[in-house]
C-alpha cells in the first residue's frame, strides 16, 4: 500500500493539528494503521495505531491528547493533536502492516509514508 501523510505545520503550546494519511489500494480495511514519529537526531517512535478491527494504541506520553481513527471507505487514517506540546516537535509517519507483533515496534510496519514536520513552540 502506498501511504501520503499531510497536515503538518507549526503550532504553539497547546494548540491542535489534525494529520491525515490517504492509503492507496483495494485492501486498506485489512491493514493496521500507524503513526510515528522522529525528533530531529532521535530514532523514530511509536505515536498510535489503529488495528483492522478498529481498536486503537497509544504511547503513554500521548495519551489523553491524541486520536487515531480511520475511514475505511475513503482509505484515509487520521491523527488529531491536541494540547500540542514542544516535545511533540518531530516528522510524523504513517505506517502499515499486515504482519503480526507488537503493534508499537516500526519493524513489524511493511509500508510508509514520507512525513510530515510538526512544530510546537513554547
Amino acid at each position: 500500500v502506498q501511504l501520503q501523510a499531510s497536515g503538518g505545520g507549526s503550532v504553539q503550546a497547546g494548540g491542535s493539528l489534525r494529520l491525515s494519511c490517504a492509503a492507496s489500494g483495494r485492501t486498506f480495511s485489512a491493514y493496521d494503521m500507524g503513526w510515528f514519529r522522529q525528533p530531529t537526531g532521535k530514532e523514530r517512535e511509536f505515536v498510535a495505531a489503529v488495528r483492522s478491527g478498529g481498536s486503537t494504541h497509544y504511547a503513554d506520553s500521548v495519551k489523553g491528547r491524541f486520536t487515531i481513527s480511520r475511514d475505511n471507505a475513503k482509505n484515509m487514517v487520521y491523527l488529531q493533536m491536541n494540547s500540542l506540546k514542544p516535545e511533540d516537535t518531530a516528522v510524523y509517519y504513517c505506517a502499515a502492516r499486515r504482519t503480526m507483533g507488537s503493534i508499537d515496534y516500526r519493524g513489524y510496519y511493511d509500508d510508509w509514508g514520507q512525513g510530515t514536520q510538526v512544530t510546537v513552540s513554547s
